[in-house]
Formats: C-alpha cells, sequence, structure tokens
C-alpha cells in the first residue's frame, strides 16, 4: 500500500485529529496549542479534498454523487463548529468544553460516514496508480492550505460567512 494512496492520506488526517481531541479533552495539556494545530489540519484536509479529491470521485459511477455533497455539506457543518471553539477565550471554561464536544461529534461523525462511504467507494472502484495521483494532489493541495495558516480564526470565518 504505498503512502502516497489518497485513501490512506485522508485516513491518517482521520487519525490524527482523534489524537487532538483527545489532547483537547485532557485539562492539563495546552489545548490552545492542539487547537491551532487541529484548525489547520481540518481546514487544510477539508479544502484539499474539495478541490482535489471530491470533483475526481464524483465522475466515477460507482461513487454516489449525493455522498460527495453531503461531505461538503458537513464540512461546513464541522467548519461552524469550529468557529464557535475557537472563539471561545478561556480553554478551561464550560463552555470550551461543551464547544469542543459539538466539534467532536460533528467531525466524527463526518469522518465516520466518508469513510464508510465514499473512501470504501474509492478503494474499490479507482485504479491504484489514480489513487496515487490524487493522493500527490491532495498532498500537494493541503501543503499549499497549510502554509497560510488557513486554520486561524479570521480565515474560518471567511470560510463560514461564505
Amino acid at each position: 500500500m504505498s503512502s502516497h494512496d489518497v485513501v490512506e492520506l485522508i485516513l491518517q488526517d482521520h487519525r490524527r485529529m482523534e489524537d487532538l481531541f483527545r489532547t483537547m479533552r485532557n485539562v492539563e495539556a495546552d489545548r490552545a496549542s492542539a487547537l491551532a494545530e487541529f484548525a489547520n489540519l481540518l481546514i487544510a484536509h477539508a479544502s484539499a479534498e474539495e478541490d482535489e479529491v471530491y470533483p475526481a470521485l464524483r465522475r466515477y459511477k460507482n461513487v454516489d454523487g449525493d455522498d460527495v455533497d453531503h461531505g461538503v455539506h458537513e464540512h461546513e457543518e464541522a467548519n461552524e463548529a469550529l468557529l464557535a471553539l475557537l472563539e471561545v477565550e478561556d480553554t478551561a471554561s464550560q463552555d470550551w468544553e461543551d464547544k469542543l464536544e459539538e466539534l467532536v461529534t460533528a467531525v466524527n461523525h463526518h469522518a465516520d460516514e466518508e469513510e464508510r462511504t465514499l473512501l470504501n467507494d474509492a478503494r474499490e472502484n479507482v485504479a491504484d496508480d489514480r489513487r496515487a495521483q490524487l493522493g500527490t494532489a491532495f498532498r500537494e493541495a493541503r501543503a499549499r492550505y497549510l502554509e497560510n495558516d488557513c486554520g486561524s480564526v479570521e480565515n474560518v470565518r471567511k470560510l463560514v460567512a461564505g
């Protein structure tokens, strides 16, 4: 299994997000820096999917276009939940905890659904070399977003405002 495989790269990001959620739930941890890393990863990951992966998958007849649309919709919901958490000043507050759980719910629901639908369909229907090409395109797009501080509260506000 090539580490360029777009499916594997997306799964790696999903697992990293879960690790960051564990850190953010830990009152002893540096929650602010975990959130900053998470925000950058989530926005870069979802944006790269929408730029490079979703449009390609839409062209396969065995990939359900409705699943792609639904994925985009869930990215928007996750961005809203992320913004709500980024706007809480005090990482030790109950409000922070509450907004974190809303974010965890939105992101985990989306990741789980995407893994069961789109990623399984991609694994079955998209040839290895094409998945590797998509993986390269995904990685490059993701890196560009990360370089531009895509998870900053200002940028997430812009995305949510649409």
